[in-house]
């Protein structure tokens, strides 16, 4: 499954209100550890298809929801669980770390 690309306009109903668990990643074309990121994210949307939602975020684009998450840098990775915040990661982070601290949610 592949990553969905969501905006300040579908994010409530992307995220929100998904049924499943959703990992958001909040990045940007410019940024150099978001393309470090993107292939795990990659990664992880594919080995954990059917059990969680990964979405992107650009933060140029959508800025309104950064600020309603304290978004202070990126990359940022938070991980929803029924619309709630269950884990923000924020910088670069090896995969394993990443499984490590998500997968407990689901």
């Amino acid at each position: 499954m592949a990553e969905v690309n969501v905006n300040e306009e579908s994010f409530e109903d992307e995220v929100l209100k998904a049924e499943l668990p959703v990992l958001v990643d909040f990045s940007a074309e410019w940024c150099g550890p978001c393309k470090m990121v993107d292939p795990i994210v990659h990664e992880l949307s594919e080995d954990w298809a059917g059990k969680v939602k990964v979405v992107k975020i650009d933060a140029d684009e959508s800025p309104g929801i950064l600020m309603k998450f304290g978004v202070m840098g990126i990359p940022t990775l938070m991980f929803f669980v029924n619309g709630e915040v269950k884990e923000r990661v924020t910088g670069y982070q090896p995969k394993k770390k990443l499984v490590k601290k998500f997968e407990k949610h689901f």
